[in-house]
């Protein structure tokens, strides 16, 4: 009960604080690290748990987003202006539906889960494991990435969809809204931390974390590890779906930046850092490596990549376990 306690006024904090402390700018700022967090979550509960490498979440996170930002586009305009520069007179047939919230907020988890089901399905069922799945992963993102920025007069090309008015009739940069966004993105946090942790608890969360160890052992003892594998990939693209439709009110824009190889690295080396194969090591991870880089890019913009290269290799041989890995081990060693 005293835990609980603890924690539940800890989770308070975490919210109260930050709200009457920091700056709009810094507390939008803290939300974007915090979607990022959420993100780092769902690569973890199939690179930490599965053992399975995914290098193409940038696209499930950049799904999710893009479905939000139809929504909030329609909100402002009847037309996109992109679509009006592209010579498009009538708003395309699968554009309209994204003038219904409840329909956008479908699409933030249908989208990025059936393009995994179409990825995961194929490969899993052939037997495809390994660095041939991470590869695949990048070459899909590399695809949606180049397709996106092609179909300028329906995706908005490479500028991306942006110029929003507001949700729940504020400004994006109104405060009550910055505000209202944080909590949401707080309790968003909070609630699939707690979801993951409890299915990893569950008879098929002891399974995906044998998959990972010994995977020809299960195969033996009869599991289709194929059929947890696709349904762990399904799971993880959704938590980035949910991630990528909050991280669009508060940053205002979606781009095909968001789904390049290069973003889904950084969020493997979030996770990586943090520790994976533990619940808060991708929440810490995301945190501090994007306050650094925020920090560092702020002051010194041309020297952070080195040091964000230099911060992962020290990591990688000082603390191979990641931050929260090594402390645990630690831990448990002095028991």
């Amino acid at each position: 009960m005293k835990q609980k306690t603890i924690f539940i006024l800890s989770i308070a904090l975490l919210v109260i604080i930050p709200i009457f402390v920091f700056s709009d700018f810094r507390l939008s700022l803290l939300s974007k690290f915090l979607v990022f967090s959420i993100v780092a979550i769902s690569i973890n509960l199939l690179w930490g748990y599965t053992g399975i490498l995914s290098l193409g979440h940038g696209v499930y996170f950049a799904l999710g987003g893009y479905a939000m930002a139809m929504y909030l586009k329609l909100q402002s305009q009847p037309l996109p202006d992109f679509m009006e520069w592209s010579g498009i007179e009538t708003l395309p047939w699968f554009w309209k539906p994204f003038q219904y919230l409840p329909f956008a907020l479908a699409m933030v988890i249908i989208l990025p889960v059936t393009l995994s089901l179409l990825v995961g399905i194929p490969l899993f069922k052939s037997g495809t494991k390994g660095v041939y799945f991470t590869i695949i992963s990048q070459a899909i993102t590399l695809i949606m990435s180049i397709l996106f920025v092609g179909q300028q007069g329906f995706t908005g090309g490479s500028n991306g969809i942006t110029g929003f008015n507001g949700l729940f009739g504020l400004s994006l940069s109104d405060p009550i809204l910055i505000k209202i966004l944080y909590i949401i993105t707080v309790l968003f946090l909070v609630a699939i931390y707690f979801i993951v942790k409890f299915m990893l608890k569950t008879h098929g969360g002891i399974i995906i974390k044998a998959i990972r160890d010994r995977e020809t052992r299960l195969r033996f003892l009869g599991y289709q590890t194929d059929s947890f594998k696709i349904l762990t990939l399904a799971t993880s693209a959704a938590i980035a779906g949910v991630a990528g439709a909050l991280f669009v009110p508060i940053v205002g824009i979606i781009s095909p930046s968001i789904m390049s190889i290069l973003m889904s690295t950084e969020f493997v080396i979030w996770v990586a850092i943090g520790g994976r194969a533990t619940l808060l090591g991708p929440i810490v991870g995301a945190i501090i490596i994007n306050y650094a880089k925020t920090s560092f890019s702020e002051s010194m913009p041309e020297y952070w990549w080195y040091f964000y290269g230099f911060l992962f290799i020290a990591a990688t041989i000082i603390v191979p376990k990641g931050i929260v890995g090594s402390l645990i081990e630690k831990n448990g060693s002095k028991k």
